[in-house]
């Protein structure tokens, strides 16, 4: 009997343990513990749906557990289908300390996050090996590795099949051309020869057909191996039969060609997978120093990266920021100007000052959102599987029908094999993670695959200002009390706080008991005293009436401290941004929180003709609800902590990269440069690869829909549904692969930049 958990003979150590209602066999100690702790773990479903044989327990490599950040990306090893993901997703989530657990389907990896003062990263990975899996923290050079290993076995394979199948053919050849000359005892002969060539054709080569179609019978449901499973098995054994008996057809050759074809669509569907992933990867393939510290200052060489955020303290150099940016410009730096982990240095050595560094980059912190996009399954993916098993249903029906209708197992076989519900499964995935690479590399990090579905249809965009339109880069008037103004806006990372502080570090002063209130300021104390930063009405709450001029105040209890007049200058490309929208037939709305003066100038000198100031974040997220009620697809485009609420309402959200956290976290699409042209390319990028992912539904569809009738009625043979089969599956990935879009680079107007005002308050 085979083991129950890793599928190989039991033999003459075997155990029986009693496990999921019955009695189950074990070969070993090891497959008994492994099983018993994914099932006590409430895991039982996993037994239901992998599709092929567990690993067996061994002895795991040792691990370098220094990662104490709370925080890190896993390659994960003995994965052999979908369900072992899930397996692994689910104890993940479950272990005790872990905040977050987001598996990459795609390149077996996972995105963890745990509290170090409950969990460590050993524990979590131990986690993973008391189920039988294996993990490490994630290397470049290790994922190749296992890439490289994957990609062996399949192509072994692969030629397995094809050499078997030559040689089945020669075979087959002469009683092909003898018109009937050929001798019974020769022909014998010929059937035993194909018969020996082909066993091992289906029991190495196609292993992962059957070992996928048992899984499915123990699960009690049908997926897309089981079609393929039946096809093969039933050929082989009624030629085998065929062969023993003296009598009727074999179909050895024709097998073995199914075979074959079959393994090279799915090695070409792996491929493409692999090329998908690996766009996604160029944030990965480079990690930030966590051995940095911030106040550390080091030595960038020309050409090296960056090894984490910080200031220019010396030299005089260019970076390239298009890792993380999409920006294909170098920008200069001097000192004084920040610089970003993972952007190159071009010319000359730069002295830096760290300021973040390992898990607290920018990078970091993209790399984060890139990794729960790739997590993500998107509502098309999650139909194609639904009709795909639905289409597995009708198969197995109708090859049935078809065999006894006919009187001919060889009818049934070419019904099980000429329909590809698989190339509905590959039709959306590979579209849309080479959307999100693409739109990453100019410069909008799609952080759901969910979103390309919402950015496709858009007919509104809700724009905030300060941050957003404006390129936050904001002046405050005056220095009075500046030390107090920068204490208490050190911790926010709104525009208007960059107006007080700098990347110098952090103020002397200590901060008590600090709240934000979105849309109106900061309170703290500071030595005892109650201070508030923020526009006039939050700070006459404790000040009293307010008579000098300013947009921004410090104000304590009982007296004003300080009035601030700030300006903001407009983005070059904001003027831009409106035209594009609006040729796509976009409507157009400016919401903000400023003063509705302003905010008239502001929309007067784009052409916006909806707006509104004075807005709360409660009345942003009103008017979103508002439009969407009105059967509108609404995507928002903001900066700040108050722009979160409204961003989590929106049907896709855009944030910017030097905006709040929270704001990042709520977003659909984080624009990681300063680009607004980042806006237009991704509807451009997701309406042309939606209309790639619905051109390969309909391929699928009508191929099933025609070479289904053709298989019953029994105009074409196994051999012919195997070449359907294939060519369908290259043709949809053929066209999943084509180019996205030519779009040029897009570059703000110059009559634009020459008639726009200096600055707007």
């Amino acid at each position: 009997m085979d083991c129950f958990h890793c599928e190989l003979p039991a033999g003459s150590g075997r155990r029986v343990s009693r496990l999921l209602g019955t009695e189950r066999v074990f070969c070993c100690a090891g497959c008994e513990a492994v099983a018993h702790a994914i099932v006590d773990g409430g895991f039982g479903r996993y037994y239901g749906t992998r599709m092929q044989a567990a690993r067996t327990p061994e002895e795991f490599k040792p691990v370098d557990f220094s990662c104490n950040s709370g925080e890190a990306s896993l390659i994960l090893e003995r994965v052999t289908c979908a369900a072992c993901l899930w397996l692994i997703e689910q104890v993940l989530r479950a272990s005790p300390g872990v905040r977050r657990a987001d598996v990459h389907f795609t390149a077996h990896r996972a995105r963890v996050t745990w509290d170090p003062a409950q969990t460590s990263l050993a524990r979590v990975i131990a986690a993973l090996r008391a189920v039988g899996y294996d993990a490490t923290p994630y290397d470049a050079r290790r994922q190749q590795e296992a890439d490289e290993r994957e990609r062996r076995t399949a192509l072994w394979r692969l030629f397995v099949a094809a050499f078997g199948a030559m040689q089945v053919m020669m075979y087959a050849f002469p009683a092909y051309v003898a018109g009937g000359d050929l001798s019974a005892e020769a022909a014998q002969v010929m059937r035993w020869a194909s018969l020996v060539i082909t066993l091992p054709v289906l029991v190495f080569a196609c292993r992962p057909f059957f070992a996928g179609a048992w899984r499915e019978l123990l699960g009690r449901r049908l997926g897309l191996e089981t079609p393929i499973a039946l096809g093969l098995a039933g050929g082989f054994v009624a030629s085998a039969w065929a062969t023993v008996t003296g009598t009727g057809e074999v179909y050895f050759d024709s097998i073995s060609m199914l075979a074959f074809l079959l393994l090279a669509a799915r090695y070409a569907e792996s491929a493409a997978r692999r090329r998908a992933a690996a766009a996604l990867d160029r944030l990965l393939h480079w990690t930030p120093s966590s051995s940095l510290a911030a106040g550390a200052r080091v030595t960038v060489a020309p050409g090296e990266r960056f090894p984490a955020d910080g200031v220019v303290e010396g030299g005089v150099s260019s970076a390239d920021e298009s890792l993380l940016s999409g920006e294909s410009r170098a920008l200069a730096k001097r000192a004084g100007d920040a610089v970003l982990a993972g952007s190159v240095n071009l010319e000359q050595p730069l002295v830096v000052r760290v300021t973040r560094a390992g898990a607290e980059t920018r990078a970091a912190a993209i790399a984060r959102l890139a990794e729960r996009a790739a997590a993500s399954r998107p509502r098309l993916v999650e139909a194609a599987d639904r009709i795909g098993a639905a289409l597995t249903q009708i198969v197995l029906v109708a090859a049935l029908a078809a065999g006894f209708y006919w009187g001919d197992a060889w009818i049934a076989v070419a019904v099980l094999v000429a329909t590809c519900p698989c190339a509905l499964a590959l039709a959306a995935p590979i579209v849309l993670t080479r959307a999100n690479a693409a739109a990453l590399a100019k410069g909008a990090l799609v952080t759901r695959s969910s979103a390309h579905e919402a950015l496709e249809r858009v007919t509104d965009v809700v724009i905030d200002k300060t941050g957003t339109l404006t390129a936050g880069r904001i002046v405050a008037a005056g220095s009075d009390c500046r030390d107090l103004a920068a204490a208490l806006e050190s911790p926010s990372r709104h525009p208007i706080a960059r107006a007080f502080t700098s990347n110098e570090g952090e103020s002397l002063l200590k901060v008590e008991s600090p709240r934000n209130f979105p849309g109106e300021g900061i309170e703290g104390t500071i030595n005892g005293r109650r201070l508030r930063i923020g526009n006039r009405a939050f700070c006459e709450a404790i000040a009293g009436p307010i008579a000098a001029q300013g947009n921004v105040f410090l104000a304590g209890d009982g007296e004003l401290l300080a009035a601030y007049e700030l300006s903001d200058p407009l983005r070059p490309d904001a003027q831009r941004l409106i035209d594009e929208l609006r040729a796509r037939n976009i409507a157009v709305h400016l919401a903000s929180g400023d003063d509705p003066a302003v905010v008239e100038v502001l929309a007067r000198r784009l052409g916006i003709e909806r707006w509104q100031g004075a807005m709360t974040p409660q009345a942003k997220h009103d008017l979103v609800a508002r439009l969407q009620a009105e059967g509108r697809v609404v995507a928002v485009i903001g900066d700040g902590l108050n722009d979160t609420p409204v961003l989590a309402r929106a049907d896709v959200s855009f944030a910017m990269g030097s905006g709040a956290d929270s704001a990042q976290l709520s977003a659909d699409v984080v624009l990681t440069g300063e680009r607004l042209a980042s806006v237009p390319e991704a509807l451009d990028l997701a309406r042309a690869a939606m209309r790639i992912v619905r051109s390969g539904f309909a391929w699928a569809l009508a191929y099933n829909a025609a070479i289904l009738p053709l298989a019953i009625l029994g105009l074409i043979g196994p051999w012919e549904a195997a070449l359907g089969m294939g060519a369908s599956s290259i043709i949809v990935m053929l066209n999943a692969s084509r180019p996205l879009g030519r779009a040029q680079p897009w570059k703000a107007s110059t009559s634009s930049s020459r008639s726009r005002s200096p600055s707007f308050s």
